[in-house]
Protein backbone atom coordinates (compact mmCIF):
# COMPACT_ATOMS: atom_id res chain seq x y z
CA UNK A 1 0.00 0.00 0.00
CA UNK A 2 3.10 2.30 0.87
CA UNK A 3 3.77 2.08 -3.24
CA UNK A 4 0.65 2.81 -3.94
CA UNK A 5 0.51 5.99 -1.93
CA UNK A 6 3.85 6.98 -3.03
CA UNK A 7 3.14 7.16 -6.92
CA UNK A 8 -0.80 8.87 -6.29
CA UNK A 9 2.16 11.73 -4.68
CA UNK A 10 3.94 11.20 -8.01
CA UNK A 11 1.24 12.50 -10.11
CA UNK A 12 -0.14 15.24 -7.71
CA UNK A 13 3.16 16.47 -7.44
CA UNK A 14 4.65 15.76 -11.26
CA UNK A 15 1.76 18.07 -12.02
CA UNK A 16 2.16 21.18 -9.81
CA UNK A 17 5.02 22.92 -11.53
CA UNK A 18 3.05 22.96 -14.70
CA UNK A 19 -0.51 24.08 -13.44
CA UNK A 20 1.06 26.63 -11.67
CA UNK A 21 2.83 27.81 -14.96
CA UNK A 22 -0.81 27.96 -16.60
CA UNK A 23 -2.66 29.70 -13.95
CA UNK A 24 0.32 32.44 -14.12
CA UNK A 25 1.61 34.35 -11.53
CA UNK A 26 5.21 35.28 -10.25
CA UNK A 27 6.51 32.97 -7.75
CA UNK A 28 5.76 34.85 -4.68
CA UNK A 29 1.94 34.40 -5.73
CA UNK A 30 2.27 30.72 -6.54
CA UNK A 31 3.95 29.78 -3.56
CA UNK A 32 1.64 32.08 -1.34
CA UNK A 33 -1.60 30.63 -3.31
CA UNK A 34 -0.56 26.87 -2.83
CA UNK A 35 0.01 27.26 1.03
CA UNK A 36 -3.78 29.11 0.85
CA UNK A 37 -4.88 25.43 -0.64
CA UNK A 38 -2.90 23.79 2.06
CA UNK A 39 -4.38 25.14 4.46
CA UNK A 40 -7.75 24.96 3.39
CA UNK A 41 -7.26 21.10 2.26
CA UNK A 42 -5.70 20.42 6.11
CA UNK A 43 -8.30 22.36 8.11
CA UNK A 44 -10.81 20.35 6.23
CA UNK A 45 -9.15 16.66 6.75
CA UNK A 46 -8.22 17.70 10.37
CA UNK A 47 -11.90 18.40 11.53
CA UNK A 48 -12.74 14.73 9.61
CA UNK A 49 -10.27 12.38 11.24
CA UNK A 50 -9.20 14.97 14.23
CA UNK A 51 -6.13 13.26 15.01
CA UNK A 52 -4.57 13.42 19.07
CA UNK A 53 -2.30 16.64 19.00
CA UNK A 54 0.51 18.16 21.52
CA UNK A 55 2.41 20.82 21.73
CA UNK A 56 5.84 19.03 20.30
CA UNK A 57 4.29 17.76 17.31
CA UNK A 58 2.23 21.19 16.37
CA UNK A 59 6.53 22.45 16.63
CA UNK A 60 7.59 20.45 14.44
CA UNK A 61 5.12 20.07 11.93
CA UNK A 62 5.20 24.06 12.08
CA UNK A 63 8.97 23.92 11.12
CA UNK A 64 8.37 21.36 8.53
CA UNK A 65 6.32 23.09 6.69
CA UNK A 66 8.47 26.50 7.01
CA UNK A 67 11.42 24.42 5.28
CA UNK A 68 9.03 23.58 2.26
CA UNK A 69 8.49 27.04 1.23
CA UNK A 70 11.98 27.85 1.19
CA UNK A 71 12.09 24.81 -0.71
CA UNK A 72 8.86 25.52 -2.88
CA UNK A 73 9.36 29.22 -3.27
CA UNK A 74 13.22 28.70 -4.61
CA UNK A 75 11.62 25.90 -7.54
CA UNK A 76 9.09 28.37 -8.75
CA UNK A 77 12.02 31.51 -8.35
CA UNK A 78 14.54 29.16 -10.63
CA UNK A 79 11.93 28.44 -13.17
CA UNK A 80 12.31 31.78 -14.47
CA UNK A 81 15.78 31.04 -15.11
CA UNK A 82 16.08 27.37 -16.61
CA UNK A 83 12.02 26.86 -17.54
CA UNK A 84 10.10 23.99 -15.79
CA UNK A 85 11.72 21.30 -18.27
CA UNK A 86 15.33 21.61 -17.41
CA UNK A 87 14.37 23.07 -13.54
CA UNK A 88 12.50 19.62 -12.48
CA UNK A 89 14.33 16.95 -13.48
CA UNK A 90 17.52 18.71 -12.01
CA UNK A 91 15.74 19.54 -8.44
CA UNK A 92 14.52 16.10 -8.54
CA UNK A 93 18.01 14.61 -9.14
CA UNK A 94 19.40 16.45 -5.88
CA UNK A 95 16.27 15.76 -3.74
CA UNK A 96 16.46 12.31 -4.59
CA UNK A 97 20.50 12.58 -3.33
CA UNK A 98 19.43 14.25 -0.09
CA UNK A 99 16.69 12.10 1.46
CA UNK A 100 18.34 9.24 0.00
CA UNK A 101 21.58 9.50 1.85
CA UNK A 102 19.69 10.22 5.03
CA UNK A 103 17.27 7.64 4.42
CA UNK A 104 20.14 5.00 4.48
CA UNK A 105 22.75 6.37 6.29
CA UNK A 106 20.83 8.17 9.14
CA UNK A 107 17.50 6.00 9.84
CA UNK A 108 19.03 2.30 7.83
CA UNK A 109 16.04 2.04 5.83
CA UNK A 110 18.01 -0.70 3.44
CA UNK A 111 19.23 -3.72 5.35
CA UNK A 112 20.52 -6.36 3.23
CA UNK A 113 22.75 -6.82 0.88
CA UNK A 114 20.57 -7.09 -2.31
CA UNK A 115 18.53 -3.79 -0.94
CA UNK A 116 21.29 -1.75 -1.43
CA UNK A 117 22.37 -2.41 -4.94
CA UNK A 118 19.23 -2.49 -5.92
CA UNK A 119 18.29 0.83 -4.46
CA UNK A 120 21.45 2.04 -5.31
CA UNK A 121 20.94 1.09 -9.04
CA UNK A 122 17.65 2.55 -8.66
CA UNK A 123 19.21 6.25 -7.94
CA UNK A 124 21.52 5.61 -10.43
CA UNK A 125 18.92 5.32 -12.63
CA UNK A 126 17.07 7.60 -11.28
CA UNK A 127 19.09 10.81 -11.63
CA UNK A 128 21.24 10.09 -14.89
CA UNK A 129 17.08 10.03 -16.22
CA UNK A 130 17.10 13.32 -14.35
CA UNK A 131 20.34 15.03 -16.03
CA UNK A 132 20.01 13.41 -18.89
CA UNK A 133 16.24 15.45 -19.15
CA UNK A 134 17.92 18.67 -18.23
CA UNK A 135 21.06 18.36 -21.11
CA UNK A 136 21.53 20.93 -23.80
CA UNK A 137 21.93 20.03 -27.12
CA UNK A 138 24.55 23.38 -27.92
CA UNK A 139 26.63 25.47 -25.44
CA UNK A 140 24.70 28.53 -24.03
CA UNK A 141 25.66 32.02 -24.87
CA UNK A 142 26.49 34.50 -22.27
CA UNK A 143 23.29 35.36 -21.20
CA UNK A 144 22.07 31.70 -20.76
CA UNK A 145 25.46 30.31 -18.45
CA UNK A 146 24.53 33.20 -16.07
CA UNK A 147 21.13 32.27 -15.91
CA UNK A 148 22.07 28.33 -15.63
CA UNK A 149 24.96 29.55 -12.80
CA UNK A 150 22.06 31.76 -10.89
CA UNK A 151 18.89 29.24 -11.73
CA UNK A 152 21.35 26.13 -10.05
CA UNK A 153 22.50 28.47 -7.24
CA UNK A 154 18.79 28.88 -6.01
CA UNK A 155 17.80 24.93 -6.74
CA UNK A 156 20.56 24.28 -4.38
CA UNK A 157 18.34 26.42 -1.54
CA UNK A 158 15.44 24.77 -2.65
CA UNK A 159 16.81 21.45 -2.48
CA UNK A 160 17.76 21.97 1.35
CA UNK A 161 14.23 23.52 2.52
CA UNK A 162 13.00 20.07 0.50
CA UNK A 163 15.27 17.66 2.15
CA UNK A 164 14.68 19.13 5.14
CA UNK A 165 10.77 19.20 5.43
CA UNK A 166 10.40 15.58 4.40
CA UNK A 167 13.44 14.56 7.34
CA UNK A 168 12.07 16.19 10.04
CA UNK A 169 8.92 14.38 9.61
CA UNK A 170 10.49 11.00 9.56
CA UNK A 171 12.77 12.07 12.33
CA UNK A 172 10.79 12.71 14.77
CA UNK A 173 8.23 9.91 13.71
CA UNK A 174 5.06 11.46 13.66
CA UNK A 175 1.73 10.56 12.20
CA UNK A 176 0.64 11.98 8.56
CA UNK A 177 -2.68 13.07 10.25
CA UNK A 178 -0.96 14.98 12.84
CA UNK A 179 1.33 16.69 10.69
CA UNK A 180 -1.05 18.10 8.06
CA UNK A 181 -2.23 21.10 9.98
CA UNK A 182 0.74 21.84 11.81
CA UNK A 183 2.51 21.69 8.71
CA UNK A 184 0.00 23.34 6.53
CA UNK A 185 0.47 26.62 9.36
CA UNK A 186 3.53 26.81 8.64
CA UNK A 187 3.67 27.12 5.05
CA UNK A 188 1.37 29.77 5.31
CA UNK A 189 2.96 31.47 7.74
CA UNK A 190 6.74 31.07 6.26
CA UNK A 191 4.83 31.93 2.96
CA UNK A 192 2.81 35.11 4.49
CA UNK A 193 6.22 36.48 5.68
CA UNK A 194 8.28 35.88 2.93
CA UNK A 195 5.71 37.25 0.20
CA UNK A 196 4.67 40.33 2.37
CA UNK A 197 6.49 43.22 0.40
CA UNK A 198 5.21 41.50 -2.78
CA UNK A 199 1.65 41.97 -2.41
CA UNK A 200 0.67 38.44 -2.33
CA UNK A 201 -3.31 38.81 -1.82
CA UNK A 202 -4.09 39.04 -5.56
CA UNK A 203 -5.90 37.23 -8.44
CA UNK A 204 -2.81 35.07 -9.03
CA UNK A 205 -2.67 33.58 -5.44
CA UNK A 206 -6.28 32.66 -5.50
CA UNK A 207 -5.85 30.95 -8.67
CA UNK A 208 -3.19 28.85 -7.20
CA UNK A 209 -5.62 27.68 -4.63
CA UNK A 210 -6.00 25.12 -6.62
CA UNK A 211 -2.11 24.04 -6.53
CA UNK A 212 -2.54 23.90 -3.12
CA UNK A 213 -4.95 21.22 -3.07
CA UNK A 214 -3.12 19.20 -5.41
CA UNK A 215 -0.22 19.58 -3.68
CA UNK A 216 -1.65 18.33 -0.24
CA UNK A 217 -3.25 15.16 -1.37
CA UNK A 218 0.32 13.90 -2.72
CA UNK A 219 1.75 15.33 0.48
CA UNK A 220 -0.86 13.32 2.75
CA UNK A 221 -0.05 10.54 0.68
CA UNK A 222 3.57 10.76 0.73
CA UNK A 223 3.62 11.25 4.70
CA UNK A 224 1.14 8.05 4.95
CA UNK A 225 3.74 6.42 2.67
CA UNK A 226 7.03 7.20 4.89
CA UNK A 227 6.05 4.64 7.93
CA UNK A 228 5.54 2.00 5.41
CA UNK A 229 8.04 1.77 2.86
CA UNK A 230 10.68 4.46 4.76
CA UNK A 231 11.60 7.59 3.39
CA UNK A 232 14.36 6.53 0.86
CA UNK A 233 12.01 4.49 -1.05
CA UNK A 234 8.92 6.54 -0.77
CA UNK A 235 10.77 10.00 -1.51
CA UNK A 236 11.69 8.26 -4.57
CA UNK A 237 8.82 6.66 -5.48
CA UNK A 238 7.41 10.00 -5.41
CA UNK A 239 9.91 11.87 -7.80
CA UNK A 240 9.17 10.20 -10.67
CA UNK A 241 5.93 12.66 -11.33
CA UNK A 242 8.51 14.39 -12.93
CA UNK A 243 8.05 12.96 -16.24
CA UNK A 244 4.52 15.05 -16.09
CA UNK A 245 6.54 17.97 -15.59
CA UNK A 246 9.22 17.40 -17.75
CA UNK A 247 7.00 16.63 -20.86
CA UNK A 248 4.40 19.24 -20.19
CA UNK A 249 6.89 21.71 -19.87
CA UNK A 250 7.98 21.06 -23.79
CA UNK A 251 4.44 20.13 -24.89
CA UNK A 252 2.08 22.17 -23.18
CA UNK A 253 4.24 25.28 -22.20
CA UNK A 254 5.90 25.46 -25.28
CA UNK A 255 9.45 25.44 -23.88
CA UNK A 256 11.62 24.98 -26.91
CA UNK A 257 13.65 22.43 -26.85
CA UNK A 258 15.77 20.69 -29.93
CA UNK A 259 15.13 17.12 -31.62
CA UNK A 260 18.37 15.85 -30.30
CA UNK A 261 16.77 17.10 -26.97
CA UNK A 262 13.53 15.69 -27.02
CA UNK A 263 15.38 12.35 -27.40
CA UNK A 264 17.07 12.76 -24.19
CA UNK A 265 14.09 14.08 -22.31
CA UNK A 266 12.32 10.83 -23.69
CA UNK A 267 15.42 8.21 -22.48
CA UNK A 268 15.74 10.32 -19.64
CA UNK A 269 12.11 9.76 -18.21
CA UNK A 270 12.42 5.51 -19.49
CA UNK A 271 15.24 5.81 -16.89
CA UNK A 272 13.97 7.44 -14.31
CA UNK A 273 10.68 5.25 -14.64
CA UNK A 274 12.89 2.18 -14.64
CA UNK A 275 14.89 3.59 -11.25
CA UNK A 276 10.51 3.76 -9.66
CA UNK A 277 9.87 0.56 -10.49
CA UNK A 278 13.31 -0.88 -9.09
CA UNK A 279 12.91 0.93 -5.98
CA UNK A 280 9.98 -0.65 -5.17
CA UNK A 281 11.59 -3.92 -4.77
CA UNK A 282 14.07 -2.45 -2.29
CA UNK A 283 10.67 -3.22 0.36
CA UNK A 284 8.45 -5.77 0.80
Amino acid sequence: MGIIWALITAVCWGSIVLVSEKLGGDFHSQTFGMTLGALLFSLVAFFIVQPDLNLAVFAIGVVSGIFWVIGQRNQFASVDYLGVSKIVPLSTGMQLFGTTLFGVLVFHEWKTTTEIMIGLAAICSIVAGALLTSRRSKKGNEKDNQNFKKGITILLISTVGYVTYVVIIRWFEVNGWQAILPQAIGMFLGALVMSMKHKPFNKYSMRNILTGLIWSTGNLTLLLALPLIGIATSFSLSQTGIIISTLGGIFILGEKRSKKEIIWVISGCVLIILGGVMLGFTKS
